[in-house]
């Protein structure tokens, strides 16, 4: 939260040229920086309901959060329903304020819950030290792979503003496109890793491999049938998300769409492996695997956009060799079995 508020600046400074770039990135965060405290809090709860294999709210928390979420965001960003005209401050604080609602309607929830009881969910916990370092060492590198994630991202965004304003643009456009669509993954990847875990907790590490293949073949078949009406129709589907305003620019994305599209496959397939993998709690091999394609992530788009000075599509293509590296590398530790050895 503090580096959000008095860091932003500086860090955004290093990679971003342009001085409006630079003060909406920081507007915006200045509103998004308070939804964390909410945020975290909600992760450790749908964490609990996952690890217990109880995720029906999870579900219905998530469409509350993503509903209040977009009605807010179109009455903060362009002034609607008596709501003030905000710009890209009233996106951040829309999230914001979503992340509240959703965590109200969770700690409510749990509340009514009559099997959160045996949880032990209202009685302070005597500090048990043993148990906080065993936490500690599984949950690290996984807080560490949310970080190197997230900042290669965050660099890749911030080296397209070097191609262009329309190129940004169209960008910004196809990071929402990609977000929406890799919500199958992110809950087939999710529920792989409860899965997983829930198997070896029943000593059956045999079938370990069999479900993350049925998982990631799942997977990729319901993320094909999402992604390609949007591919293959983008100016029909996506123009009722982004309006008249950005119809040029919906038409010049279709190639990019085309990489997004190759993008959602190998992810479908590596983003499962790579949670499975981390389900058998082999959580700092899944870090050195995420940092190292995360190198090779940065270098190759340093490579293409300030050297090579390719495409668009190019760009984005660091995103097919990324997740095909990780599930290369994922795959074949999980063939070696090495992760039998893993105690937690």
């Amino acid at each position: 939260f503090l580096f959000m508020q008095y860091g932003s600046l500086q860090m955004f400074s290093f990679f971003i040229d342009s001085p409006d770039i630079l003060f909406k990135c920081v507007e915006y965060l200045n509103y998004r920086s308070w939804g964390v405290f909410f945020s975290y809090t909600g992760v450790a709860m749908v964490a609990l309901y996952t690890g217990v294999a109880r995720t029906e709210f999870i579900v219905v928390d998530t469409m509350i959060l993503a509903l209040v979420n977009f009605v807010l965001n179109y009455g903060l960003i362009f002034g609607k329903m008596g709501l003030p005209e905000m710009g890209i401050g009233g996106a951040g604080l829309a999230s914001t304020i979503a992340e509240v609602v959703a965590f109200v309607m969770f700690i409510i929830y749990i509340f009514l819950d009559k099997e959160a009881v045996k949880y032990n969910l209202f009685k302070l916990p005597k500090i048990d030290f043993e148990l906080i370092k065993q936490q500690q060492k599984i949950a690290t590198p996984i807080v560490a792979q949310a970080v190197v994630g997230m900042g290669s991202w965050l660099f890749f965004f911030g080296l397209i503003e070097n191609l262009g304003e329309r190129e940004s643009a169209i960008t910004s456009m196809m990071r929402i496109v990609y977000l929406m669509l890799s919500i199958p993954c992110w809950g087939f990847a999710s529920g792989v890793n409860t899965m997983v875990s829930n198997l070896i907790g029943q000593g059956r590490k045999d079938e370990v491999m069999s479900l993350i293949w049925k998982t990631a073949i799942l997977c990729l078949g319901v993320t094909f049938v999402v992604s390609l009406p949007v591919v293959l129709f983008p100016e029909y589907i996506l123009y009722p998300l982004f309006g008249e305003v950005n119809l040029d620019l919906i038409r010049e994305s279709q190639s990019t769409l085309y990489v997004l599209f190759g993008i959602l496959m190998v992810f479908a397939i590596g983003g499962v492996f790579f949670n499975g993998l981390v389900g058998t709690g082999a959580t700092f091999y899944g870090l050195l695997i995420q940092t190292g394609c995360a190198i090779g992530y940065v270098v190759y788009t340093i490579l293409a956009i300030k050297y090579f000075q390719v495409g668009l599509e190019w760009a984005w293509a660091a995103e097919i060799f990324y997740w095909i590296v990780i599930f290369l590398l994922t795959y074949f530790y999980m063939k070696s079995e090495k992760w039998h050895r893993v105690r937690v």
